[in-house]
């Protein structure tokens, strides 16, 4: 099957059912054409795990990485472990490097990112580390959504990782859940009885680093709890930093 890969807008009108068969095409296609030892999915949160599953359903195998900050919420750390039992697949965790870490916080202390923003603490303890993970993949796979943000908006179902690509090694970002939306993941949760991470009963939609995660109110966005003191037009943390308009390479 041929999935198209432009950044339309989700299509509402489509049944969960019809999602997951084009979704489960093009996780099919992505693994058929990267060896198993060079793709590998991102695992964070909800959308992930979805994806886990749609994998596991579909009969594919694919590696597994996740990012920890050492700031996560316990609950994540507890949810990970949960994730793994589950599927009972090996979850890789990747890790700042520590001298990069000791160098901002004796520098700083341990929240600069209040008053100096987000991105210099992020590009220590989860740019880095994917970077250094992604130079040995030649492509993985992402959850995000176009209705995630308006920095995700015109997110394609496959792309050129220009922010991770090099002139040596260009790398392919597949974005499998880009037409979802947050009550179609809500909805495959559900029925599938998939385990997710306890903060979203308590308000936290899109659960990140402890500092700076809050739960959200009932009318807002769901991405408003993350770096809540900050413009929503620049809320990416450098992971996906080519969502960013103008387009920013991260360095």
């Amino acid at each position: 099957m041929n999935v198209e890969t432009t950044g339309n807008s989700p299509a509402s009108a489509n049944p969960l059912s019809q999602r997951v068969t084009e979704t489960q095409a093009l996780l099919h296609q992505a693994m058929t054409e990267f060896d198993q030892d060079n793709i590998a999915v991102s695992f964070s949160g909800a959308e992930d795990v979805v994806l886990i599953d749609l994998i596991r359903e579909a009969g594919l195998t694919c590696r597994v990485f996740s990012l920890d900050t050492g700031r996560l919420p316990i609950e994540t750390y507890q949810y990970l472990e949960t994730v793994r039992k589950h599927y009972q697949r090996p979850i890789e965790l990747v890790y700042p490097d520590p001298s990069g870490v000791e160098a901002l916080v004796n520098a700083k202390g341990l929240f600069s990112f209040y008053t100096d923003g987000h991105q210099e603490c992020c590009g220590v303890r989860k740019v880095e580390p994917l970077r250094r993970k992604l130079a040995t993949l030649d492509a993985w796979i992402t959850g995000q959504r176009q209705d995630q943000s308006v920095t995700r908006a015109q997110v394609p179902l496959r792309q050129a990782d220009e922010a991770f690509s090099t002139p040596e090694h260009p790398l392919v970002k597949f974005n499998p859940l880009a037409r979802w939306t947050s009550a179609d993941v809500w909805q495959y949760i559900r029925e599938n009885r998939i385990p997710y991470n306890p903060l979203h009963d308590q308000g936290f939609i899109s659960v990140g680093c402890q500092p700076c995660t809050r739960a959200v109110g009932p009318f807002e966005h769901e991405r408003a709890g993350r770096w809540w003191w900050e413009d929503p037009d620049h809320k990416e943390c450098g992971l996906h930093g080519q969502n960013l308009i103008p387009l920013a390479k991260v360095s």
